[in-house]
């Protein structure tokens, strides 16, 4: 039977209808409850800087930062709706939330059935939908990449006067994946280095012949026409402008300069920072990264790599011809093991989408072969072989549903393979709730960080990053302080607090300074909060 039915004159595609099911499910996945975690020290960062931006209207690319894409589009929507946690995290959360929409893309290279469990899976991989619900921007990246993927094969597969719209497509989406992360050098070398060992596994299964040619071909049809390739860089370039131009006031100011800042200006701050500052103390131990990275794939997504190990070896070594599709994406998968552990600059969980969001072509590519095997048991009436299809297919999704239970919505403790060390500890609304109340009417510095440990011994006010270790120490907090619109200030000594004239309403400190304080706030109510899952632990007094 077609995946297209006819029911009263009109056509039915049930692979669309089910893409579009899983996509509704997935937004609902990544939205609700989406405030209910505190902010990531990175999300901290990404959230307080849009809310600068928004507050001054000028904003300038700096690379170590990241990416603009999310800061841009955070202002607009902190503009539009407010800023919180749900809402600052929600332009991340519609991005994977539509992700099952890629597998469209791919449906010329993939079965039905392949095509429906790759927005599945797309929607429920564990990392997927964790860091679908974090403001950051490896999740935009990833998806933005198979976007990128999925246009390339709809020009190549596609006729030649109907493959216009998804070159267009897919130059934007490669300039949208530039501007969401630095990573982004990394899926270059990554995709580079797929296709090259696609191409050699091509030679050696003796499909080598021509391959120089059938290269010069597919090139060609990327490329298009003079007038449709033209059309495809001017996209590239226009939306790269929008996201690396300054702005002044909140507007972009139409000049040279401003052009030279986009490209010549980003890419010289870029090398200067990542490529430069690496090379000058930014080295770190491989085994150690390379270890962690699989430990916590292993312990999140065990069931999406299984997947993409047996959909591979099955394409590769099977009876079948070998499909380039599943080949790339899995040496893609597989580069990113090593690539993305050398270039990163912290060891973190969230590497962990990079490797799983090519791997679940490969991954839908076994979904298929149990979906094959079950109808085959049908079309014979084989009961034992539908069956086994049937255990098979619950067992997988009984652990893809656990690992998903245990992460996305798991516990926000070192047990969740996907947590990060500087995810906060404690329920953060609290604190929101007393400082507002302590602050309102206030005049002057509403909240006074005290000790060495979150002051700096010179002027830290800083407008834009980067800023000093004494500041960041503070994350997540100056993003709710932000957020609230309260005034900071900052003292170092006891005389300093002393000499002041009147002591602010509320001071953060140190939680080992809570003996030294507590004698000299009267009248006010101290509160702990473990601001990550070890050694940050803050004491806030609030006068009562």
């Amino acid at each position: 039977m077609s995946a297209a039915d006819s029911s009263a004159g009109v056509d039915i595609d049930r692979v669309v209808v089910a893409l579009a099911v899983v996509t509704v499910l997935a937004l609902a996945a990544r939205l609700v409850g989406l405030g209910t975690r505190p902010f990531h020290w990175d999300e901290a960062r990404v959230g307080y800087w849009s809310l600068r931006y928004l507050d001054s209207g000028s904003f300038e690319y700096r690379p170590i930062a990241g990416g603009p894409f999310l800061y841009i589009v955070e202002r607009h929507v902190f503009g539009l709706v407010g800023a919180t946690d749900a809402t600052a995290r929600a332009v991340v959360a519609v991005v994977g939330g539509l992700s099952p929409l890629v597998a469209l893309l791919y449906r010329p290279r993939l079965s039905d059935a392949e095509t429906v469990a790759l927005g599945g899976l797309l929607a429920a991989s564990p990392a997927l939908l964790y860091y679908g619900r974090f403001l950051r921007g490896d999740l935009p990246l990833a998806v933005f990449s198979l976007v990128v993927v999925g246009c390339a094969i709809r020009v190549i597969d596609g006729p030649a006067d109907r493959t216009a719209r998804y070159r267009y497509l897919g130059a934007a989406a490669l300039a949208l994946a530039v501007a969401s992360s630095a990573l982004v050098v990394a899926t270059l070398l990554c995709v580079l280095a797929a296709a090259a060992l696609t191409i050699d596994q091509r030679r050696l299964v003796g499909e080598g012949e021509g391959v120089g040619d059938r290269i010069d071909a597919l090139l060609g049809r990327l490329r298009g026409s003079t007038r449709e390739g033209l059309g495809a860089l001017g996209v590239f370039l226009a939306v790269h402008l929008f996201f690396y131009a300054p702005r002044v006031n909140g507007s972009i100011r139409p000049t040279l300069g401003t052009v030279e800042a986009a490209f010549v200006g980003a890419a010289r701050a870029f090398y200067g920072v990542r490529i430069l500052g690496r090379r000058r103390g930014g080295e770190h131990e491989l085994l150690p990264y390379l270890s962690a990275h699989a430990e916590t794939l292993l312990g999140a997504s065990a069931v999406v790599v299984g997947l993409a190990a047996v959909g591979f070896l099955v394409d590769r070594y099977g009876t079948g011809d070998t499909r380039p599709v599943v080949a790339f994406h899995a040496y893609w998968a597989g580069a990113s093991l090593l690539v993305f552990p050398v270039l990163t600059e912290e060891s973190a969980a969230w590497l962990t989408v990079h490797t799983v969001a090519p791997a679940v072509v490969p991954a839908a590519a076994a979904v298929g072969l149990l979906a094959r095997y079950g109808s085959q048991g049908l079309a014979r009436d084989d009961a034992v072989t539908v069956a086994v299809a049937a255990l098979l297919a619950l067992a997988l999704a009984g652990q893809l549903g656990a690992a998903v239970a245990g992460t996305a919505y798991g516990p926000t403790t070192t047990a969740n393979p996907l947590v990060h060390h500087a995810q906060p500890g404690d329920d953060l609304n609290p604190f929101v709730d007393d400082v507002s109340a302590a602050i309102e009417g206030n005049d002057g510095v509403d909240v006074l960080f005290y000790g060495s440990t979150f002051v700096a011994s010179y002027d830290d006010t800083p407008e834009q990053p980067p800023v000093s270790d004494a500041w960041g120490n503070r994350l997540p907090l100056p993003w709710y302080l932000e957020r609230m619109g309260a005034e900071t200030g900052g003292v170092r000594e006891m005389s300093e607090l002393d000499a002041m004239e009147e002591t602010p309403p509320v001071v953060i400190a140190d939680a080992s300074e809570r003996s030294a304080l507590s004698a000299r706030l009267t009248g006010y109510e101290s509160s702990t909060y473990r601001l990550s899952l070890w050694n940050r632990e803050v004491v806030v007094f609030v006068r009562r």
